[in-house]
């Protein structure tokens, strides 16, 4: 796999996140294992506001393509997500090249859901959506209902394919990767290990998942992010290094 496809996602960070450690400082951790492209978390941020202006600065003098993992849902009681204009303006401040949400509870686009989502597209930040870890959007059917939905309206909206997060809903990450690939922009690889209430997620090669295989299944041509919990230094250099030897 091509070094600039590769993506550290801030969640390798959790432990310097509990200890205290800001996004500026991953950021620079992330750029020191040889990356250029980084997506933040934005439950990472203490306070965004007053953390935006260095960290927009930073990735811009030094090159890096910043994504954006925002735990919230487009839709909510049905209806758009009032507070999606104001992660686009977060995603503005920051120099955002891509942003990502999970669908929420979405049952069907009214004119005015497409009206309102073709006016934020317009703010050019590239927007994708997730398969989550809950049974409402995070089944194969509610990535196809929703993917199909914004194809039909012609809206530039795709599909970041989360290897680890289908055995949490009971669903087969393979049978996924067939059915939703031609969606797909952007690729979380992870592992998981055991089943049902003991299912955990884990570093790549130490779990049940044959990630190469899935890798051979999507598009080869999109960014890829290591994107799980690590004990040191050493797993994330291995998750990087097990991408960049991917062929």
């Amino acid at each position: 796999m091509r070094k600039e496809q590769i993506v550290l996602n801030n969640l390798v960070f959790m432990n310097d996140h509990e200890k205290g450690m800001q996004q500026l400082e991953m950021l620079k951790k992330a750029v020191s294992f040889g990356v250029s492209s980084v997506e933040l978390r934005r439950e990472y941020f203490d306070d965004i506001i007053k953390e935006t202006p260095a960290i927009a600065q930073y990735a811009a003098d030094n090159k890096v393509r910043l994504f954006y993992s925002v735990p919230d849902e487009v839709f909510v009681d049905h209806r758009l997500n009032p507070k999606l204009s104001q992660y686009y303006d977060e995603a503005l401040a920051l120099g955002i090249y891509a942003i990502k949400f999970n669908i929420g509870d979405f049952e069907t686009l009214s004119s005015e859901d497409v009206s309102e989502l073709s006016q934020l597209l317009t703010r050019g930040i590239q927007t994708n959506i997730e398969n989550d870890q809950t049974q409402v959007s995070g089944k194969i059917n509610a990535i196809e209902k929703f993917m199909s939905a914004v194809t039909e309206n012609n809206l530039d909206i795709r599909y970041v394919y989360d290897m680890g997060n289908w055995r949490y809903v009971g669903e087969d990450e393979v049978l996924a990767a067939e059915k939703l690939a031609q969606y797909v922009r952007y690729i979380h690889v992870k592992d998981d290990q055991g089943h049902g209430d003991n299912l955990v997620t884990v570093p790549l090669n130490e779990g049940d998942i044959a990630w190469q295989s899935i890798l051979n299944i999507l598009p080869s041509n999109v960014p890829v992010a290591v994107e799980y919990p690590t004990v040191n230094d050493k797993v994330i250099q291995d998750g990087v290094q097990a991408l960049a030897m991917f062929n």
